[in-house]
């Protein structure tokens, strides 16, 4: 998928490459792991309230630039498509993490569970629900755009999506964890929110209005410097967290492809709910594209960092939701091909709705 089809030329190298950065990482970190192993248990040592200071500070330098671009006013805005909208909302906080919950339920607990380290069944179980409980914030610009999305409809659902993930992500991941038998750390789980999710997002939203009073050219230049330190941070990450989990991998290294599966199944149903849905109710195709998409890609950095306050660099919930990261490019990008070409079979459809309703 990596190649250079009118998808993949909209996207930024490292956007287009993601899955072959995150593999690097994966042999950098395994082999750093290995060979050098104490100054990463040095890191791991770096906490304070159960949070590692080193990957809050990354977490922080990715999520950041993110949130500056999500325009918090287009809350206004969101009337003028309520019915994308609310398939939106309905998509990510009814069905996926509870779709999720019952794949992970399903294939790590049973169907795979004799290939998986029995130990890190529980951690994998809470990885896959961390990564499906955050809504995608950055990247689905990226994928809306390669759709043709309604750029005003893309950013209002973001916004949403974000305002709704502050009061939403810790009750529902605690709720799926509890349903599924996993010990809820109530106070390292509040803390996460607080720290990857409510701080950034104020501080964003402050910076974002420091700068747009000396103008939007003032933000995209600072949007600019910060990527090359985002994605630094990404990949920094990935490499301290594979060399947590080499020696699980090199022991296991099926469990990175049986983790997908559940991802993939749950990328395809979640998509297609939310694309069905807005054809029936008439929504314009610029509207469900990214509206599809946004139910189907994932906050993976919200999800990596909150994983490994929870239950540290060597848990199998780290590992989850890396994989989550290594395979969402390819997927997503099958996602935006079906979206584009399935666009004829959309609009009449969706045309015989307006018109039936006019």
């Amino acid at each position: 998928m990596a190649t250079d089809t009118p998808a993949a030329s909209g996207m930024s190298v490292f956007e287009r490459y993601l899955s072959a950065w995150v593999a690097l990482c994966i042999v950098a970190g395994i082999a750093l792991g290995q060979l050098i192993p104490a100054p990463f248990r040095a890191i791991g040592r770096w906490e304070i309230a159960q949070v590692n200071l080193p990957v809050a500070v990354l977490v922080w330098v990715m999520i950041v630039p993110m949130l500056l671009k999500v325009d918090f006013a287009a809350l206004g805005r969101t009337h003028r498509h309520w019915r994308g909208i609310g398939v939106t909302v309905f998509v990510n906080w009814a069905i996926k993490p509870f779709s999720m919950a019952l794949l992970a339920w399903l294939f790590i607990r049973h169907l795979f569970a004799p290939w998986l380290p029995p130990e890190q069944l529980d951690g994998y179980v809470a990885g896959l629900i961390l990564l499906a409980a955050a809504p995608c914030t950055a990247m689905v610009f990226v994928w809306s755009r390669l759709s043709g999305g309604d750029p005003g409809f893309t950013l209002s659902q973001v916004a949403l999506n974000d305002t709704i993930m502050v009061f939403a992500f810790a009750p529902i991941v605690g709720l799926l964890l509890g349903v599924s038998s996993i010990a809820v750390p109530w106070g390292t789980l509040t803390l996460s929110v607080a720290l990857y999710i409510l701080v950034p997002v104020v501080v964003a939203q402050l910076w974002r209005r420091t700068l747009l009073r000396r103008g939007p050219a003032a933000l995209d230049r600072t949007l600019s410097r910060l990527g090359p330190w985002s994605t630094a941070a990404l990949l920094l990450t990935l490499v301290l967290l594979f060399a947590f989990q080499g020696e699980a991998i090199l022991r296991q290294p099926l469990v990175i492809v049986l983790l997908a599966v559940p991802i993939l199944i749950q990328v395809i149903v979640n998509a297609g709910a939310a694309y069905v849905l807005n054809r029936r109710l008439g929504e314009p195709h610029a509207v469900a594209g990214p509206s599809a998409l946004i139910g189907a890609s994932n906050f993976f950095e919200l999800a990596v960092a909150t994983a490994i306050g929870l239950f540290g660099f060597e848990s199998g919930a780290a590992l989850a939701t890396v994989v989550g990261v290594l395979v969402e490019v390819p997927l997503m990008l099958l996602v935006v091909h079906a979206v584009n070409r399935s666009r004829p079979w959309y609009e009449r459809g969706a045309g015989r709705r307006r018109a039936a309703s006019a």
